[in-house]
């Protein structure tokens, strides 16, 4: 099992590599070449700055059973095609209970920008959604190095 991470705006890095070394699983950070990673743990795999790029790479990469952190609907879309764990930076798993709702949501947001209409606007990050990040990964892990299937 390799742990993916849509790695250019996720806030839950260091988290990731944290939990990933107690079971010495490989993280690989993908992500554009405006940004730059070395935590002395992760491979970093840098793919262009081209729209969706590193969500092709992870996806071109991803096997079943790995794991990968986006924020990103589409991505966890196909991820999940593909029998992968795609796990949102807040602490969530998608499924194919929620991914539907999700990507609707997504599109009438994108047609609302479209028309001129502003979104609600994101609430800043907390103490607490790194928590239940944390706990929320920790718990995957642990379920899924207890019983690999």
């Amino acid at each position: 099992m390799n742990i993916y991470v849509d790695a250019d705006a996720c806030p839950v890095k260091e988290i990731i590599v944290s939990e990933a070394k107690k079971y010495n699983l490989s993280v690989f950070m993908v992500c554009d070449t405006s940004h730059i990673f070395n935590d002395g743990y992760s491979t970093t795999v840098t793919v262009d700055k081209c729209s969706d790029s590193a969500d092709f790479y992870i996806v071109n990469h991803v096997e079943a059973g790995d794991i990968c952190v986006t924020q990103d609907y589409g991505l966890a879309a196909m991820l999940m095609s593909k029998n992968a764990y795609a796990v949102h930076q807040n602490g969530f798993l998608y499924t194919s209970e929620n991914i539907d709702r999700m990507l609707f949501e997504r599109h009438i947001s994108k047609q609302m920008r479209l028309n001129g209409q502003r979104g609600s606007k994101h609430k800043k990050r907390t103490c607490e959604n790194d928590e239940h990040f944390k706990n929320f990964f920790s718990d995957l892990l642990k379920k899924l190095m207890s019983n690999p299937s």
